[in-house]
């Protein structure tokens, strides 16, 4: 039985100030949950203040990126190292908004979620397709491609200790959301790809995501789909009340 992880993904978002006050909310509503795994993925600059904040609860931490240096002259740049002393367990790897915006591509994934495995950290390795590529038939080529270009190079054994993050590019913060059944179809996709490349034990254990205006009101009817895991929630994450809903989903 796979066990869920409901990640918070704050984005560009929350003050230090904010972030404190937000996590210490979470943790009196949803630092409890034993049976799920909830995580929070603040911007940088609040990782630690989010850390203290929620010490003692069942809430885990993460970042958003990481570079894949271990140290050096890259400025701007925060490395494995570094996100593991501020508490971090995971990180992000990915995104669409780094695709679309920061030019990430699928060797950069690569060298970033070798970097973080290699510091400890559980990478969350984002996948999906924008709506164009949806429109021609190409979804599953696209995400075929980004799953086994982030993990070329990686070892059976390194595989136990990555998640999948299946979000259409074309539903995040749209509003639109891919219908339960062909969420589920594409982690299921996910998973058979994972199978021809590690084997079904590890493919079967793997956790994959959904992501992409996760809800209050469409949570139950996603995390009831045989192949879907979790979520990766953007903007509900910020308010209280419905990420508690998505945690304690039904």
């Amino acid at each position: 039985m796979r066990r869920k992880l409901i990640a918070g993904n704050w984005k560009m978002n929350k003050t230090d100030p904010e972030a404190i006050s937000l996590a210490k909310s979470l943790a009196e509503s949803v630092g409890d949950i034993k049976d799920r795994d909830v995580l929070l993925c603040p911007p940088f600059t609040s990782i630690r203040s989010v850390a203290e904040t929620v010490k003692g609860t069942n809430i885990k931490v993460g970042a958003q990126t990481l570079f894949w240096e271990k140290e050096g002259a890259f400025t701007g740049m925060i490395s494995g190292p570094m996100l593991v002393a501020l508490g971090c367990s995971y990180v992000i790897v990915g995104h669409s908004e780094q695709r679309q915006y920061f030019h990430e591509t699928d060797e950069t994934v690569n060298k970033r979620i070798k970097a973080a495995l290699s510091f400890g950290l559980i990478p969350i390795m984002c996948v999906g397709e924008l709506l164009s590529e949806r429109e021609q038939n190409k979804a599953e080529m696209v995400v075929r491609v980004q799953v086994e270009e982030g993990l070329k190079g990686i070892s059976k054994e390194q595989m136990k200790n990555i998640v999948i993050a299946y979000e259409p590019v074309w539903a995040i913060g749209t509003g639109k959301t891919a219908t339960p059944e062909d969420a589920n179809k594409m982690h299921a996709f996910i998973r058979s790809i994972v199978a021809k490349l590690y084997g079904k034990d590890i493919s079967e254990n793997l956790i994959i995501q959904y992501g992409g205006s996760v809800k209050p009101d469409n949570i139950d009817e996603l995390m009831a789909c045989e192949h879907i895991d979790g979520a990766l929630v953007g903007g509900a994450s910020l308010k209280v009340e419905q990420f508690e809903r998505i945690v304690k989903y039904r």
